[in-house]
């Protein structure tokens, strides 16, 4: 999976791989391998390269994240590029545009239904990721097409919620 990741201002490519707690990634051009456990709700054991990391996350109410690592607290953004791509071609002219999570987490709340308008910055989903609710609006106006979020389910980084036209 490949997400554009900046890092206390400095935009990087992710790509990683997950199987279970096992990550396999490429971070610019540092390439290695970690084992990430949730040790409770924003929090995470991190081991790389046999050192131990200790990792906080939380949001920063912007829709991006502030990490805390070392004693560190670093301003994380994540987007999908071919998301954010489609995002502005759609959002300047129209045409279908993809709605999609930036972060796994839980639909809490679907505040629209299939056929109704909405409104530039209307909120279309509540996701909750890491003890924060968060509510995706809309880029643009638009008419919801199709809905794929369902309340109560759990999404992935990157996975469609809903289709604007």
């Amino acid at each position: 999976m490949k997400r554009m990741v900046e890092i206390g201002g400095r935009e990087q490519e992710l790509e990683y791989q997950q199987r279970n707690s096992h990550v396999e990634f490429r971070l610019g051009d540092y390439a290695g391998a970690a084992s990430v456990l949730q040790v409770e709700p924003g929090t995470y054991s991190v081991l790389v390269e046999g050192r131990s990391y200790n990792v906080r996350v939380t949001g920063d109410g912007n829709g991006g994240w502030l990490v805390d690592l070392c004693g560190k607290h670093l301003p994380v953004t994540i987007r999908d590029p071919r998301a954010m791509s489609g995002k502005r071609g759609a959002a300047a002219g129209g045409g279908r545009l993809r709605i999609a999570t930036s972060m796994p987490g839980k639909v809490i709340r679907v505040l629209t239904a299939a056929g109704a308008e909405v409104a530039e910055g209307q909120g279309l989903v509540v996701v909750e990721a890491m003890k924060m609710q968060n509510e995706i609006k809309a880029p643009r106006a638009g008419v919801v097409q199709e809905i794929r979020a369902v309340e109560g389910a759990t999404v992935a980084a990157g996975e469609a919620l809903l289709f604007l036209e």
